[in-house]
């Protein structure tokens, strides 16, 4: 099949899983049609499919991710030891594991997309994470608490595994609960990561988009934290932004090395 060919059977595929989708028209553009598909990806309650599909998925998202270009953290410089600062898309990163932002629910987000990091990294991980992730929550039974962290398969993702925490929701004044409960999310993350031989961790800036953690005092909490862990233990800690203004930020407080800096 050629990359459009697999678009369309994964489109059709998840059209027929659901009789309310049967009127939904293709659109003849190849980009909204990824819009079309990526949409119903999202909605997608967790659950398996069957194996044509699953492999016409893993095809179009390693052939997708590759056309956006993969970077090998192996390929970076240190802004400090063992610490490094990367701008771009996380889900392109080959590593040993990435963060994910995610809601106490932990199967991702189910709003068309999204733009959020849960909603990508789920939507290029492929349909396997979200059950893989729902199977953890039964078994759990309960709601994931903000600070803690659980790790899954990547699948389709270039990194080895997932970790995936729940970061406080900040809708009002910054307390020092918050402040506590972020710095669990990076503490969790590490020690998980830590716990399963894992080289290196890719950090996004958790709770700082519509969970509402102020920008400066999230990256404080998260350098500190990180050079707290990394006292005692070794790892690799990639702190990946995506806004010039989060960069800039994390540059000041690493340092600002002009010969160390990464920005892709």
């Amino acid at each position: 099949m050629t990359q459009n060919e697999r678009l369309l059977y994964l489109i059709n595929y998840l059209k027929s899983e659901n009789t309310e989708y049967k009127d939904i028209e293709i659109p003849n553009d190849t980009e909204n049609q990824f819009r079309l598909y990526r949409s119903l990806v999202n909605i997608r309650p967790a659950g398996m499919a069957d194996d044509s599909f699953l492999e016409t998925e893993d095809a179009f998202l390693e052939e997708f991710t590759a056309q956006k270009g993969i970077t090998d953290i192996a390929d970076l410089t240190p802004i400090e030891e063992n610490i490094y600062l990367w701008q771009g898309d996380i889900t392109t990163l080959k590593c040993g594991a990435i963060v994910n932002a995610a809601n106490s629910g932990m199967t991702g987000c189910y709003q068309p997309c999204h733009t959020c990091i849960d909603n990508c990294i789920h939507t290029f991980a492929g349909i396997r994470l979200r059950y893989k992730c729902s199977l953890i929550m039964t078994e759990q039974g309960y709601e994931e608490p903000t600070g803690r962290a659980k790790i899954t398969p990547a699948y389709n993702l270039p990194c080895d595994y997932v970790i995936h925490t729940v970061g406080p929701i900040v809708s009002g004044r910054l307390t020092d609960t918050h402040k506590e409960q972020l710095k669990s999310c990076y503490r969790s993350c590490l020690e998980l990561a830590f716990e399963n031989d894992i080289k290196n961790i890719v950090f996004c800036c958790i709770s700082t988009g519509v969970f509402g953690f102020p920008q400066k005092e999230a990256a404080e909490i998260a350098v500190n934290t990180v050079r707290e862990f990394l006292k005692t233990k070794k790892i690799e800690v990639i702190f990946n932004v995506f806004k010039d203004g989060d960069y800039q930020t994390y540059k000041h407080l690493l340092g600002g090395n002009q010969k160390t800096e990464i920005r892709n």
